[in-house]
């Protein structure tokens, strides 16, 4: 099924303007085509800092904008390096709720020219939908998204 939107993120991330405007058309494209993509959103390093700076998203907004490192599951990610799917977030001692509608989360590092520089993170209001197609789309999504920063 995801296969199927590759073209279109292509499409997307090719057009003229700024990166941020790409991002966010991104986001929302995603979170439109997906059913169980409930929030689409980017963080980046921000910086020299060991945190995590809010880019560009789609859904609720989120006072979530910093998140340092270690904190949450896109801040275990910014120091692991490696995906992380959380079928059920309540059963996260380390996460950080951004609604209370939140089930379940996929957040996958976003690296450039080998090193993280943010991440693409995925919540969603259903429990346990991510599979192993969601991640390696999403690792697609984030191999396009680097060639244009």
């Amino acid at each position: 099924m995801l296969e199927r939107l590759k073209p279109e993120v292509r499409s997307i991330l090719g057009k003229e303007g700024a990166v941020e405007d790409r991002l966010k058309s991104l986001c929302t494209f995603l979170k439109t085509e997906v059913p169980h993509y409930d929030w689409v959103g980017f963080y980046f390093r921000n910086g020299d800092k060991e945190e995590l700076k809010l880019g560009p998203y789609a859904g609720a907004p989120t006072d979530h904008t910093i998140i340092p490192f270690g904190k949450g599951i896109c801040g275990q990610v910014a120091l692991s390096n490696a995906n992380f799917v959380v079928p059920d977030v309540s059963a996260q001692d380390n996460y950080i709720a951004c609604s209370l509608t939140v089930k379940s989360e996929i957040v996958i590092p976003l690296f450039v020219n080998g090193k993280n520089i943010g991440q693409i993170d995925i919540d969603s209001e259903t429990p346990d939908p991510f599979t192993e197609e969601d991640e390696r789309f999403l690792e697609f999504v984030n191999a396009e998204v680097a060639k244009i920063l």
